[in-house]
């Protein structure tokens, strides 16, 4: 099928049919990831006896901080190979048998060899996953197409069905028959995507494997050299003691800096965008940070919520205690109730809809707003939060979410230069990892029995963010250069 005919198709819902197999992959893939991910905190600090590790809250949240961080990382790795080597659909296809793989081994592997080969394949496999079906998706609309947002937010849905789904099952599991029956269930969900995605394969144009900026051969033997020495480097540092398991999450968040600063200057400088293209990037770096922001506190679902869940939650439901994986399915289900009311919203709004710096900073001071609702129960005493109070904080969370998130997907491939088009969506997802790497940090300052100076400064900082990004949207909206 020719791009043309793909940007025209409207069999899915008004979209391009080839939405509902990205839809559906990514639904798979985010089963298995919050699945996963929703018992993988308690995993690291319940004792052995409760079938865990043992280590300690602030050793276990910088793990999950850390990795989740080099999920996102991983994009940027996914991206590059796509635009230089091998194409978004290729680079998808394996990244989600990377996945299954390691799925299998935090199921099948004992300990800490289990979550080390685990998380490590995990991350990349997530990484090369998203970058490239966010790619995708983003070619199925010509420029310009008014269905663009209303598409993310539908691809957003199935990512919050999986979510959803995710939690509660692999949750029930481990509370039941353990921890890595838990892991093994996640390992089946990405199998069943992976068996859906390649019989819809065929649905996607050749432009989903172009590759726009090929790698020359006379570079590939040095990017390998490169390769190597990164590599050593980290297990240098793994094996002198510069990089432990409770200093990881802040380890991450350098190295991502780092990385984002440099994948910046690499687009900024490169003599392949137009002067267009560059104002646009310059552009997203406001974006950037307020999405950093934002994620990290978002992020905190995984690390100081999760502690939270566990050691401050009322989580009796009529004589029952409830996993604490389940809180990790309350966003999605608002998400999967409001995302199709966002999309309806943008797409009848049309040209009158707020402009994406707009969203942005609203998304960012109610992500903010949510942090200081847990005030009026801070400092309470042992499991004495009512579940509904939770709810609504994560009510909020998800408000600020649909405003922020999907725009994103959507801003990144909007003001993408051609040689950078997956690597644009990667430095979108650089600044997730960023996010993510700091809520890793943040939850060692958490401490469940003096909560209300925590709550106080997280969220009244990204509140204080979120203002001064609509102060200053006109300036931005000048430098995106008619993209909205």
């Amino acid at each position: 099928m020719t791009s043309e005919k793909i940007q025209q198709d409207k069999k899915f819902f008004g979209h391009p049919r080839g939405l509902a197999t990205l839809f559906g992959v990514e639904m798979w893939e985010r089963f298995s990831f919050y699945g996963m991910q929703g018992i993988l905190t308690i995993y690291l600090y319940y004792t052995g006896t409760q079938g865990g590790l043992g280590l300690s809250e602030a050793t276990a949240t910088s793990i999950v901080g850390a990795y989740g961080g080099l999920v996102y990382l991983s994009t940027v790795a996914g991206a590059w190979i796509a635009d230089r080597v091998a194409g978004s659909e290729r680079v998808l296809f394996f990244s989600a048998v990377l996945i299954m793989f390691g799925h299998l081994a935090l199921a099948l592997l004992p300990g800490f060899l289990g979550v080390g080969v685990g998380l490590g394949a995990v991350a990349l496999g997530s990484g090369g996953l998203k970058a490239n079906a966010t790619s995708i998706v983003g070619s199925l609309y010509a420029e310009g197409d008014t269905r663009r947002d209303a598409g993310f937010s539908l691809f957003y849905l199935g990512i919050n069905l999986g979510a959803f789904v995710g939690p509660l099952l692999t949750g029930l599991v481990q509370k039941e028959v353990g921890f890595h029956y838990g892991f093994g269930l996640a390992a089946l969900g990405m199998a069943l995507g992976l068996v859906q995605y390649t019989f819809g394969r065929k649905k996607f144009g050749s432009e989903a494997n172009v590759v726009p900026n090929p790698l020359p051969p006379s570079r590939r033997l040095i990017v390998l050299a490169g390769l190597v020495v990164a590599i050593g480097a980290v297990v240098a540092a793994v094996l002198t003691g510069l990089v432990t398991a409770a200093n990881l999450a802040n380890v991450t968040v350098v190295v991502i800096a780092f990385a984002a600063i440099g994948y910046f200057a690499v687009i900024l400088s490169s003599k392949k965008i137009t002067r267009v293209e560059r104002s646009r990037v310059i552009s997203f770096i406001p974006m950037f940070l307020a999405s950093f922001v934002f994620f990290s506190l978002f992020q905190q679902q995984f690390t100081v919520v999760t502690i939270y869940v566990d050691q401050r939650l009322d989580r009796s439901l009529f004589g029952w205690q409830m996993p604490v994986s389940w809180a990790n399915s309350i966003n999605p289900i608002f998400i999967i109730l409001l995302a199709g009311a966002f999309a309806t919203l943008w797409t009848k709004l049309g040209p009158r809809q707020p402009s994406t710096p707009i969203k942005f900073a609203l998304g960012t001071v109610v992500m903010g707003a949510a942090f200081l609702l847990f005030l009026p129960t801070a400092d309470g005493a042992g499991n004495s939060t009512p579940l509904l109070v939770l709810v609504g904080i994560l009510l909020m969370f998800t408000i600020a979410e649909l405003l922020l998130s999907p725009v994103g997907l959507s801003l990144s491939t909007k003001l993408a230069p051609q040689a950078f088009r997956t690597q644009m969506v990667a430095l979108n997802f650089l600044s997730i990892a960023l996010g993510t790497s700091m809520a890793g940090s943040l939850a060692k300052y958490y401490d469940p029995a003096d909560e209300a100076a925590y709550f106080t400064f997280v969220g009244g900082g990204a509140v204080l963010f979120g203002l001064l990004l609509a102060a200053v949207s006109p300036f931005i909206k000048r430098l995106m250069k008619g993209v909205h």
